[in-house]
């Protein structure tokens, strides 16, 4: 999926929660999603992006927003 040219935004729960445990900032949470291994569309706008980093699985929830051009994440979740 491209992503260029879209700000990505991430919401005040993912950022309290899933960047700051990740250690993520908005520049390596944009290079995760590109490099993410499977993006499914789940709704309208809706997308889960599943990464792997640090052995583990990671899966980011966002809606890509055509009008804005943003990309507004808005949860994760962690697997092994």
């Amino acid at each position: 999926m491209d992503f260029s040219g879209y700000r990505i935004r991430p919401t005040k729960h993912f950022a309290l929660v899933y960047m700051r445990k990740w250690d993520y900032d908005t520049n390596s949470l944009k290079s995760a999603l590109e490099s993410a291994y499977k993006v499914e569309k789940v709704g309208k706008d809706k997308f889960e992006a599943y990464v792997r980093a640090k052995g583990n699985s990671r899966k980011i929830v966002f809606v890509k927003d055509e009008e804005y051009k943003e990309i507004i994440v808005i949860t994760g979740a962690e697997g092994k």
